[in-house]
């Protein structure tokens, strides 16, 4: 291994100082990462609105319509939009289920990059019988038809 040695002149060393800050900043832009942050809240604020009205198919708007969509809940895992909408239409659209009043709150939304959003919160639901809650981690990537999550992890409380 050798050593190489470069002797710089006053001058040179206080250009490639000033150089360091002419770089442009790399680093995301928090302007874009807000409006990311606002973007995907918006479809999270826009499935509400379809649960509430009883628009399943709305609600659904939200996931990516891919075969690679996960969805965990309980023990159980389904894969694709399709298994997804059934699983959501047999649970709450069935004779004899409602739907009921659907709520998020205690969102965080965590920007992971440009196009990859992390969010965690709690969902509730009233029902004219009960109100079940829980937890929910979601994965949204950015898409050419939008924000969508591509990845649901839901649990239910006690």
């Amino acid at each position: 291994m050798s050593l190489i040695i470069i002797r710089a002149t006053p001058g040179l060393a206080a250009l490639a100082c000033l150089s360091l800050f002419l770089i442009p900043n790399v680093e995301a832009d928090p302007k874009d990462s807000s409006d990311s942050e606002k973007a995907v809240r918006r479809v999270l604020d826009a499935q509400v609105a379809a649960w509430n009205r009883g628009d399943l198919k709305g609600f659904m708007a939200g996931y990516w319509k891919s075969d690679k969509l996960t969805f965990f809940s309980r023990d159980k895992i389904e894969h694709g939009w399709q298994a997804t909408y059934d699983r959501y239409q047999k649970r709450y659209q069935a004779e004899g289920r409602e739907m009921g009043k659907l709520t998020f709150s205690e969102l965080d939304i965590e920007m992971l990059g440009d196009d990859t959003a992390w969010v965690r919160g709690r969902w509730k639901l009233m029902t004219s019988k009960d109100s079940p809650g829980g937890l929910f981690t979601l994965i949204f990537k950015k898409l050419p038809e939008g924000w969508r999550i591509v990845h649901d992890h839901t649990s239910a409380g006690q």
